[in-house]
């Protein structure tokens, strides 16, 4: 169970790690920036929760209850589909 950003950010940044994933690659992968994945890892409570979904999903967290969380294997490259369009594809 997550209780705070902190518990959350460390369970990303443990199945990124477990994926062999850098900030990097994370960010790539769910269409976020770096800066973004340094500071959910981190614990800054006040990141976008709309992205921290995405990322959480990226790295196989499933957030359907508050209080359990289910780890699910990460998607295939070809399997993004959950991921929102930017830009001139809206």
């Amino acid at each position: 169970m997550f209780r705070s950003a902190r518990d959350f950010g460390a369970a990303v940044r443990e199945n990124r790690k477990s994926l062999g994933w850098t900030q990097t690659e994370l960010a790539a992968r769910s269409g976020t920036g770096e800066r973004f994945i340094v500071e959910l890892g981190s614990g800054k409570p006040s990141c976008q929760l709309e992205k921290a979904l995405i990322v959480a999903r990226t790295v196989g967290i499933e957030v359907g209850d508050l209080r359990t969380a289910q780890v699910t294997p990460a998607p295939s490259d070809d399997d993004l589909g959950f991921l929102p369009t930017f830009g001139e594809g809206r």
